[in-house]
């Protein structure tokens, strides 16, 4: 197994600007990130994980996250599973409402205040939840038990963006893939004196494998690709 960053939980509120409960969502995730579980969670923006963020979508791929929707459109929900996976725990505001006025989008009342606190309260559970167990990056589940939950200060809520999971984009067949940690297990291939060939090869695909979805018919294509990118890495860490 390669050293990868800290395990932690994607955060990715609604992003519906028209309803109250989409500012109830956002604000419950700013406070979970913020307050409840800062050292245990990261943000993912919706709109840049849409239109392409190369970090967010990497995170969602291969750490659990949660998915906090203000409607039954569950867009925060649906838009990650189809760029990353399924969000491993979701969160429907809708669901946790006791009262039906909550106010405006822009001016939320005590009912609003109070499901904002629900919300949050809900989403650090299932933090703890997903921390407590172990994540299963092919089947998309968690298994084992919950930790004891530990209060912390507030601090300044960090992006999925700078999570720091390294990726490397590669041609495929003519179809550009991005491969999760492949930059780390050429280093630490490179560390260990693996120089490229058939045997390393198909070592380090096992690996890609690990961590990345690969067609069992397209596995001669990758350990090809893997071989020629591998010996450029080795070339240029030489140089």
């Amino acid at each position: 197994m390669i050293d990868l960053p800290q395990k932690k939980v994607g955060i990715v509120a609604c992003s519906g600007e028209e309803l109250a409960e989409g500012t109830v969502t956002r604000l419950a995730a700013l406070k979970v990130l913020e307050q409840l579980r800062p050292h245990d969670t990261v943000t993912i923006c919706l709109p840049l994980f849409l239109a392409g963020g190369e970090g967010d979508r990497a995170f969602a791929r291969f750490y659990p996250t949660i998915a906090l929707d203000g409607c039954d459109k569950r867009c925060a929900a649906k838009a990650t599973e189809m760029y990353s996976g399924k969000p491993a725990a979701s969160v429907l505001v809708t669901d946790l409402m006791t009262a039906g006025d909550i106010g405006t989008m822009r001016r939320l009342n005590e009912n609003g205040r109070e499901l904002i606190n629900r919300t949050a309260d809900r989403t650090a559970h299932l933090v703890d939840e997903l921390l407590g167990k172990q994540w299963d990056r092919r089947a998309g589940e968690v298994v084992g038990e919950t930790p004891a939950v530990e209060e912390v200060e507030p601090v300044e809520a960090t992006c999925s963006c700078g999570s720091g999971i390294p990726v490397q984009k590669v041609n495929i067949d003519g179809q550009v893939v991005t491969l999760i940690a492949l930059p780390a297990m050429f280093q630490q291939f490179r560390d260990q004196g693996k120089a490229p060939g058939d045997s390393v090869m198909r070592e380090l695909l096992d690996m890609v494998k690990i961590y990345n979805a690969v067609p069992v018919e397209q596995e001669a294509s990758y350990l090809s690709v893997l071989e020629q990118e591998y010996a450029a890495f080795c070339a240029k860490e030489i140089t």
